[in-house]
């Protein structure tokens, strides 16, 4: 099943530090399709890779990255968090998703941009709360979206729309073969996050999603590879 892509979350998080050079390397080194990032914004407008609001979970410093300018990341994270440029220079062969989990539309533009200067536009794609997905859209209408979507109810119409994604991605939990029909039906792929069991791993192929997001890209890799459609 090499048609369902295995989506490293946050790079190889196992291996190397979450959202890193060396975790991005690392989760393309290991056959990752897709590798999946949270960008946030310094207070000089550069979009660096990170999950959390501050730095205290990682790196030791509960300072928030919206007060500080780039080169004050890079300074007390000793270069750790890179800027999207530079990880969009590492994972250029293979896809990137771009998860833009506030509803600010200022990250989400950052983003395209330095998509743009960087030239990978035809291998991101973007994730996350619909008002900063409107941001992507508005940026660039051949943009790749992926509506993330916490209910089993269907987005609305004029959402859907509006964005034009690509994908629907769930939390794996919310998903069912009868969702992933529907969502087919509607001509949209279905991507599922975050997964880390093998045995979750098989029930989602045999639903028929299109992607699997995991902490544990080998070990999902190794799952697509041996699975047998019921």
């Amino acid at each position: 099943m090499r048609g369902v892509l295995a989506v490293a979350h946050r790079g190889d998080p196992y291996r190397a530090r979450e959202n890193t050079v060396a975790s991005f390397l690392s989760a393309v080194a290991t056959g990752a399709d897709m590798v999946e990032l949270d960008v946030r914004l310094t207070r000089d407008g550069v979009p660096v890779v990170l999950h959390d609001a501050t730095l205290e979970r990682l790196w030791g410093h509960d300072r928030p990255v919206a007060e500080l300018t780039a080169d004050e990341v890079r300074a007390r994270t000793a270069g750790g968090v890179p800027t999207l440029s530079e990880v969009l220079a590492v994972t250029a062969p293979v896809r990137t998703l771009i998860d833009l989990p506030m509803r600010a539309a200022e990250p989400a533009r950052a983003a395209v941009a330095a998509v743009r200067e960087a030239g990978a536009a035809d291998r991101v794609s973007y994730c996350g709360d619909p008002a900063a997905l409107k941001a992507v859209r508005a940026a660039d209408a051949a943009a790749e979206i992926g509506l993330t979507w916490k209910r089993t109810g269907p987005p609305r119409a004029a959402l859907l729309d509006g964005l034009r994604p690509a994908w629907l991605t769930y939390r794996f939990g919310l998903l069912d073969r009868a969702l992933v029909a529907r969502a087919h039906d509607r001509g949209l792929r279905v991507m599922a996050w975050t997964v880390d069991s093998p045995r979750a791993m098989r029930r989602l192929l045999a639903m028929g999603v299109d992607a699997i997001t995991s902490n544990r890209v080998s070990e999902l890799r190794r799952v697509i590879g041996s699975f047998s459609a019921p």
